[in-house]
């Protein structure tokens, strides 16, 4: 069996006279448990979101321990390094809005502040451009559009209807985005017009004016983009809407929101307003 098995026959027996002792074998479980989070996640989850989400599972495991237990077994995030990809177009004539976020990224309510942003996929049949709304209350993307160009019908107007439709704008909403012709073009504009929207936009150069947009670009790119090469737009459309609507909005752990996901903040937000 030894021979078969190729292990020496003083190992074997060291095996049958030390088995594994209790405080193994419970490592063993929560190390089983923690790779069931993190494949779940598409091994897009570190040591801080698997400790919550195991907690919420009811499993005790600090942080440390998480975090001793994936560096010791290589469980590690899928990282890859940032990126800077201009999109940005300000060389228009068209009127530019005041910065009225301020980098006041806190919402109260729903459709109070909403913050914009475009950026691109590559693929083989040529460029995707995604334009995403995401609400500063929970931060959920509850606008976004997929487009072969640039044109503000197809990015920026069709982002902000699919975000009206899914979040109706009942009171005084803060739009922000930057500068680009897209946003300031005058088919965007119309679509403002009717809904008590006061539009704002990020200083010249200043990606820090719009924060919350950028974060979200970085991270669908590292947890995402960066780890396919899609053949086709339709391949890279799927992986997007997979991405934004089964994972982003309703599973992933969100480190602003006290690492509840978007939509488990909308609920808390929306039992907080019918108990008002």
């Amino acid at each position: 069996m030894c021979k078969v098995l190729q292990v020496s026959a003083s190992g074997y027996y060291y095996w049958l006279h030390h088995p594994v002792s209790l405080r193994e074998l419970k490592e063993q479980d929560l190390v089983a448990q923690i790779k069931e989070v993190y494949q779940q996640s598409k091994c897009r989850y570190g040591s801080p979101r698997i400790s919550f989400e195991l907690r919420e599972q009811g499993i005790r495991a600090s942080l440390p321990r998480v975090a001793r237990l994936m560096q010791k077994h290589q469980i590690q995030s899928i990282i890859r390094k940032k990126y800077r990809v201009q999109t940005t177009d300000s060389s228009h004539t068209y009127t530019v809005a005041e910065n009225y976020l301020a980098r006041d990224f806190q919402a109260l309510r729903q459709a109070e502040k909403w913050v914009s942003d475009l950026a691109y996929i590559r693929t083989r049949e040529g460029w995707l451009y995604l334009t995403v709304v995401v609400d500063l209350a929970d931060r959920k993307v509850v606008g976004w559009a997929l487009s072969e160009t640039m044109e503000a019908e197809t990015t920026t107007v069709a982002a902000f209807q699919m975000a009206i439709r899914n979040r109706p704008v009942f009171y005084s909403l803060l739009f922000h985005s930057d500068r680009g012709v897209q946003y300031a073009c005058s088919a965007f504009r119309e679509q403002l017009e009717g809904v008590p929207v006061v539009q704002s936009m990020s200083r010249k150069g200043n990606c820090w004016d719009n924060a919350v947009a950028e974060s979200f670009f970085k991270t669908m790119k590292t947890e995402m983009v960066y780890h396919h090469q899609f053949t086709t737009r339709h391949e890279a459309k799927l992986a997007v809407f997979e991405y934004i609507e089964s994972f982003y909005n309703r599973k992933r752990r969100h480190s602003a929101l006290g690492y509840l996901t978007p939509c488990q903040y909308e609920k808390l937000l929306y039992n907080q307003a019918v108990a008002a």
